[in-house]
């Protein structure tokens, strides 16, 4: 083994154990990905400087919306895992799609859920859509920053062989293959978690949060960028492989972001700042 090569570091999957029941790091990500977002959530609502005035919604509905969100990222980050990613497996195993703890989520049907659930809430509770969607993304990479760290930790998803004099190559004890790998995980959680929170708060402090859908068309376009830069480094699903022109899923399921998420941050500068009457109501 190369001098430089790095071991993987052995880690459990299972955070606890009492008895016959388990809790893994995958599941306390998601926890803590949920539980953290909705302390910021508050403390951006607590401060009305950030969205000059009173914030569009109240900290008790704040409250309310993380049952919904939470049924989001868990049905729409299956579904969209089902039939982006291996869904000829799930119509001969439908009842597989039950078994959650065997791992199988997409960030991007998950997304689709949370767009699902916002709008819904939004609408019932008379709420700025735009502005839910706002507060809601921008305590989203806390939750990717934790999901990725999360996917180390069980040596899944990792990146595509590379050359072993790389520092921080490493070869994953569940690859067949036991080549030397890009950490990718390691990538995603720092571009997706780190530098995309980054650069949404510095934009909160900056007035983003006066202008509704700004932070939201930031996060969309932002991620769409990191995860399609990440995809340059992680192995492809074995199932799916690479796609056209050598595409990944990732990428192709990214593209739709870069466009959607521009035209939101047009459109909330060319929009502007809501009048202090719009901001109350």
């Amino acid at each position: 083994m190369p001098f430089l090569l790095i071991d993987f570091p052995s880690f459990n999957p299972i955070a606890v154990a009492i008895g016959p029941f388990a809790i893994r790091w995958y599941a306390l990500a998601y926890i803590g990905g949920i539980v953290i977002g909705w302390l910021y959530a508050r403390s951006l609502l607590k401060n009305e400087r950030l969205w000059g005035g009173p914030a569009p919604m109240s900290l008790v509905q704040v409250d309310d919306f993380i049952l919904w969100v939470t049924l989001g990222i868990i049905l729409g980050g299956r579904t969209g895992y089902v039939l982006f990613y291996n869904l000829p497996f799930f119509i001969d195993h439908p009842t597989a799609i039950f078994r959650l703890w065997e791992g199988g989520m997409s960030f991007h049907g998950g997304f689709l859920g949370c767009v699902v659930a916002v709008m819904w809430f939004a609408y019932r509770n008379g709420i700025s859509i735009l502005s839910l969607g706002d507060i809601t993304t921008a305590v989203a990479p806390i939750g990717l920053l934790l999901g990725r760290i999360a996917n180390f930790i069980n040596g899944e998803l990792w990146g595509r062989a590379t050359d072993a004099s790389l520092p921080w190559a490493m070869i994953f004890p569940n690859d067949p293959s036991h080549l030397p790998r890009h950490p990718s995980q390691l990538y995603e959680a720092g571009m997706e978690g780190i530098l995309l929170f980054t650069v949404l708060a510095i934009m909160i402090r900056l007035g983003a949060l006066k202008r509704p859908g700004m932070i939201l068309g930031a996060f969309i376009l932002i991620y769409g960028l990191t995860r399609i830069a990440g995809e340059h480094f992680r192995e492809p699903d074995v199932q799916l492989g690479f796609l056209w022109g050598g595409l990944t899923m990732g990428m192709l399921l990214s593209i739709p972001m870069l466009i959607v998420g521009g035209i939101l941050i047009v459109w909330a500068v060319r929009r502007g700042a809501p009048r202090p009457a719009e901001a109350i109501r």
